[in-house]
C-alpha cells in the first residue's frame, strides 16, 4: 500500500483493519516513500510535485524503488506475483498505476484510489504484464478531479490492461466506505484467481 504525499506508511496501514476480516490470510505492507516532504516535518513523498513538468520523471526515477520493496517482498514469502496486490491513494495511486504495467511479471492487481496517469504517453510501447486495475474516484474531488482516472482508464484500456472504474458521488479526495468496499471486493476476486469483469465506469 503506497501512501500520499506528506503522510506516512503508518498512515495507510491503518486500512489493513478493514481488509483483514475479508482477506484474513493475507498480509499487509506499507512502506514510507523515500524522500522527505518539506511541507510536514514527518510525511514522506514518492516524487517531488514540482516542477510541474518533472513529475513524470520524478515517477520513473522512484519505480525501481517500489519495484524492489515488492521483489523483497514477495522472496520473502516465497509468492508469486500473482499473489501480490499494488494499493496506492493520490501520489501512492499516481506510482502504482505507472509502475505495475511496467513490471514483467503481472501482479494479481492494482487498486488506485484518487490517482492519475502522467507517463500515459509511453504506456502502451512500455507495458509488459497486463494485471487487473480497479479505479476508484471522488466526483467532487478537487485536488485530484475525477477525469483523472476517466483518462487512466481509457489509456490502460487502449493498452489492452483490464480495468474497471467507480466513480463516487459525494466523496471528495479521501477513501470512504464505498471505496474500502469497492477495494476488499476486488482483492478478494483477483487473489482467488477470478478477476473481476472490466467496466469503464460505475457510479456508486
Amino acid at each position: 500500500m503506497l501512501h500520499g504525499i506528506g503522510a506516512s506508511g503508518a498512515d495507510l496501514i491503518s486500512l489493513a483493519d478493514r481488509f483483514s476480516g475479508a482477506l484474513p490470510d493475507t498480509a499487509f505492507h506499507s512502506p514510507d516513500a523515500p524522500s522527505p516532504f518539506a511541507e510536514a516535518p514527518s510525511g514522506r513523498q514518492w516524487y517531488a510535485r514540482s516542477p510541474w513538468e518533472a513529475r513524470a520523471e520524478g515517477v520513473r526515477q522512484v519505480e525501481p524503488v517500489v519495484n524492489a520493496f515488492i521483489d523483497e517482498l514477495l522472496e520473502g514469502y516465497g509468492l508469486d506475483p500473482s499473489r501480490c496486490v499494488l494499493l496506492g491513494f493520490s501520489q501512492g495511486s499516481i506510482v502504482s498505476i505507472h509502475t505495475a504495467p511496467r513490471r514483467p511479471a503481472a501482479l494479481g492487481g492494482v487498486v488506485a484510489l484518487s490517482g492519475a496517469m502522467i507517463t500515459g504517453d509511453t504506456l502502451e510501447a512500455e507495458v509488459a504484464s497486463k494485471p487487473p486495475f480497479v479505479l476508484v474516484h471522488g466526483i467532487d474531488d478537487t485536488v485530484l478531479p475525477s477525469a483523472e482516472s476517466e483518462a487512466a482508464a481509457a489509456k490502460l484500456t487502449a493498452a489492452g490492461v483490464p480495468v474497471a472504474l467507480h466513480l463516487l458521488p459525494g466523496l471528495a479526495h479521501g477513501i470512504d466506505e464505498r471505496g474500502i468496499a469497492i477495494a476488499t471486493e476486488f482483492m478478494r476476486e483477483v487473489l482467488a484467481g477470478r478477476g473481476p469483469a472490466p467496466t469503464r465506469q460505475r457510479r456508486a
